[in-house]
């Protein structure tokens, strides 16, 4: 579903459930832990004539990041919502009275006060230490026993479950890389859930780099340093999703580096995400990295067909639903590019098969996935592109969006962004964000670099003809 052009046969809500289709809406087209962290802890009053929606932002930096990075998608799924514009209003929580606000997707309390009380979440942050239960926001449905194992996570998960069997002795920190949708908040998310059912008096927080951040801001604007550090200097697992966000942030890897060593000194264990290996960080101390690359680093890859099946059928069953395996060859063949897609792709079957009260057939997935199909038919993706040619040149996928330069990477992935601009819409902008955040005129470079060896080279001409095949199928 775009956020951007709503369907026409999309539903239009009252002003009484507007913020939470929103939400519904939100959940499905976000990452999961930028939904949880920036848009499930929203509080929000709607105007009864559904022309208005005013949330509540715990504090100024939240509010800025709200307003930067998702005030647009907020915006336009609400216009999807109300089949009609809605005027977005930012405001700071009131810290004055402290109440505990609507869960998202709750039906929200009538339009009165421009501001709220302070979110729960918040004021729990500024007090969280000494009596006070600790709050691990792990998301108990994620475990090993539902993580589907496969070639492309087997070292990763055997890894995590040592972790969570004997934390604080070997692998210390796991890093575990990949790239977008793979299952790497999954398999961290399990550690966590082992550990506490193995040790319920744990200490145990999984947190998104975006809220450490976030944390170590207010932090420093309160003066309550001594609550932080009585916070993540005790735990018994910390797990950091996205630890790339870290970039360019001084202070938040000066007390990222302290909470560290102070982990480690008390053999406490430390679980990081990242969509990079660690020495492919960008704009992150050196001293961090090698900390980072002191246990041990494992990638996650892009789930091979097989897996891709299983995932789809042990995702149904979790559901309730039967996947004949047939229509699960058929979605796996034409979903790719990582588990979150396939998650996608899975939901919209379910829901169009109750909806019209059919069995699941392929035929009904074809018509279920029919805009997905369709884009797939007209236009190849860079995940794609990215796969067919680690494959073919025998790297990890995770290589193409490293910071790696030796030949053997640094060729391939010039091929790959040469396919990239010849095979697809994509702007040179578009292309390098997809190589990890590179500069379009280092895109610019390959694709030139490539067309005129293309030229010149038969072999490369060669592999390039085959390679352009294979995606076209």
């Amino acid at each position: 579903m775009s956020l951007s052009s709503p369907s026409p046969a999309d539903p239009v809500v009252g002003a009484s459930d507007l913020w939470a289709s929103c939400v519904d809406r939100l959940a499905q087209d976000l990452p999961e832990q930028q939904f949880n962290t920036w848009i499930r802890p929203l509080s929000a009053k709607v105007a009864d004539d559904g022309s208005k929606v005013v949330l509540a932002v715990a504090n100024r930096f939240k509010m800025d990041w709200i307003r930067a990075q998702y005030a647009g998608k907020i915006s336009a799924a609400l216009q999807a919502a109300a089949g009609q514009p809605v005027q977005l209003e930012l405001v700071l929580a009131a810290r004055e009275a402290p109440a505990k606000s609507a869960p998202a997707g709750k039906q929200p309390a009538p339009l009165q006060d421009p501001v709220f009380a302070e979110l729960p979440e918040v004021a729990a942050a500024a007090s969280d230490s000494g009596s006070e239960a600790h709050k691990h926001r792990l998301n108990a449905a994620l475990t090993f026993a539902t993580l589907v194992e496969g070639t492309a996570n087997r070292m990763a998960r055997a890894a995590a479950m040592h972790v969570a069997g004997s934390p604080g002795h070997l692998y210390n920190p796991l890093f575990v890389y990949g790239g977008v949708g793979l299952g790497k908040t999954h398999l961290v998310h399990a550690i966590g859930n082992q550990l506490l059912a193995d040790q319920p008096s744990a200490k145990v927080l999984y947190i998104h780099a975006e809220q450490f951040v976030s944390d170590v801001v207010k932090s420093y604007q309160r003066k309550t340093f001594d609550a932080f550090k009585a916070r993540y200097h005790s735990l018994d697992l910390l797990i950091i999703d996205d630890v790339q966000f870290f970039a360019n942030k001084e202070r938040t890897q000066e007390e990222f580096f302290n909470a560290f060593e102070a982990l480690l000194a008390k053999k406490s264990h430390i679980v990081m995400t990242s969509d990079t290996y660690p020495k492919g960080l960008a704009d992150i101390h050196e001293r961090l990295v090698s900390r980072f690359d002191s246990g041990l680093t494992v990638a996650i890859e892009p789930p091979e067909l097989e897996m891709r099946v299983a995932i789809l059928i042990s995702k149904a069953d979790a559901e309730g639903a039967a996947m004949p395996q047939d229509v699960a060859f058929f979605v796996a063949k034409n979903v790719r590019s990582n588990v979150r897609e396939l998650e996608g792709a899975l939901r919209k079957i379910l829901a169009y098969s109750r909806f019209n009260q059919k069995e699941v057939s392929i035929q009904l997935a074809r018509d279920a996935l029919k805009d997905l199909l369709s884009i797939q038919n007209r236009q190849i993706s860079v995940e794609n592109i990215q796969k067919t040619v680690a494959d073919f040149y025998k790297i990890k996928v995770a290589d193409m969006y490293s910071k790696k330069r030796p030949a053997n990477i640094a060729r391939p992935r010039q091929i790959a962004m040469f396919l990239a601009k010849e095979l697809t819409q994509k702007s040179l902008p578009e292309i390098g964000e997809l190589f990890g955040g590179r500069d379009h005129t280092t895109v610019l470079h390959a694709v030139r670099k490539i067309a005129a060896e293309r030229q010149a080279v038969s072999e490369l001409n060669q592999q390039l003809h085959v390679l352009e095949q294979t995606l076209k199928g």
